[in-house]
């Protein structure tokens, strides 16, 4: 038999990673000492509104990646219930829970990579537009947390509108002092798994095997799919073209329309973040030729920011890559895409400078 004291201390230890009890209740077993085997060879990562349709699956995926060490779970409601389910599964990440504006601060701590899915969902009928007001102050909030508490971490952004929300996370990152472009990414990654599997439908072929460069931004018209330089390289005919580049501006809203008000693309989301987490977990561990799209300040055009083919490694965004030639159904859908990229940007900026 082994001394309850030692029994005792196991118990506890279990018990910190599920919802962390307050220092006095803990005597010498804080959190950050609490840590399963093999869980020390990765990286932290953090998921904030991991309670939500989109942060429970992709929580669960980050959970199976093995580059990820310790995993913290936060939200403004159910976030113990979802850290507890998520925690029993048998990999070494270590699982910790963060619940309400009190524990932001605990959750970001020390975090290598934060994602954050926070928001209201689009329902039928709405626009990312129509997500701002809300959205836009849940960011800002999340973001000066995240400027006080792991200011070198870098940022993957899904909140919706991503055209609007990395802008007002570049504000915030400045007001404090703190911004590091190459540390701050939107997440458009669904956009290039919609467009690599629709286009794989369309020439009979393995998704896995194709790949689409998706610029401009994250939203209608500003997703802007080459489909010129599609790999393996293809050829389309014009009504293709249209049927393609339709679609994959569109997904989001065939998803929010099939699901009649039941939600919006979350399943999809959360298996396209990971993804892009997975390559920003890579490029930290110093992994070559790591290339993705996504959303970041950039001088591809003439717009602060915009989203294009980047090469990632340890300190982020470490290269970003042109355009490439363009058709003219191309250069004409960039117009389009600038246009309205322009005043999503400048809507972001103006809400954090008002």
């Amino acid at each position: 038999m082994q001394p309850s004291s030692i029994v005792n201390d196991r118990i506890a230890r279990i018990a910190a990673h599920l919802q962390p009890p307050n220092d006095s209740q803990m005597g010498d077993l804080r959190r950050e000492n609490c840590r399963a085997k093999g869980g020390s060879g990765g990286f932290k990562v953090a998921v904030l509104g991991a309670a939500g349709g989109i942060g429970q699956p992709l929580a669960m995926l980050m959970k199976m990646n093995p580059l990820v060490s310790v995993l913290h779970l936060y939200d403004v409601v159910n976030a113990p219930g979802v850290t507890a389910d998520i925690s029993h599964m048998d990999t070494s990440a270590v699982v910790r829970g963060f619940l309400g504006q009190q524990q932001l601060e605990d959750a970001l701590t020390g975090m290598d990579l934060v994602i954050i899915p926070a928001g209201v969902p689009r329902k039928p009928g709405m626009t990312r537009d129509d997500l701002f007001n809300i959205n836009a102050g849940i960011v800002k909030t999340l973001c000066e947390g995240i400027a006080k508490c792991c200011p070198k971490a870098i940022v993957n952004v899904i909140s919706n509108p991503v055209n609007s929300t990395v802008p007002i996370a570049a504000e915030v990152f400045k007001k404090a002092g703190t911004y590091d472009p190459k540390r701050l990414l939107g997440v458009t990654m669904l956009d290039v798994v919609r467009a690599n599997t629709f286009v794989a439908e369309v020439l009979g072929l393995d998704p896995r095997e194709v790949d689409v460069p998706v610029v401009g931004g994250h939203a209608g018209v500003t997703i802007l799919p080459l489909l010129s330089q599609v790999k393996p390289s293809s050829s389309f005919t014009p009504k293709e073209i249209d049927y393609l580049t339709d679609r994959i501006q569109n997904g989001g809203t065939e998803v929010v329309e099939a699901k009649a008000g039941a939600g919006s693309a979350t399943l999809s989301m959360a298996y396209a973040a990971v993804k892009f987490a997975d390559a920003c977990l890579r490029g930290l561990r110093g992994d070559a030729g790591i290339v993705q799209c996504a959303y970041v300040a950039s001088e591809v055009t003439e717009l602060p920011f915009f989203a294009s083919k980047v090469r990632l490694g340890r300190t982020g965004v470490e290269e970003i890559h042109p355009l490439g030639p363009l058709n003219e159904y191309e250069r004409a859908g960039l117009e389009k895409a600038k246009k309205e990229l322009a005043g999503s940007i400048q809507k972001g900026v103006s809400f954090i400078r008002k």
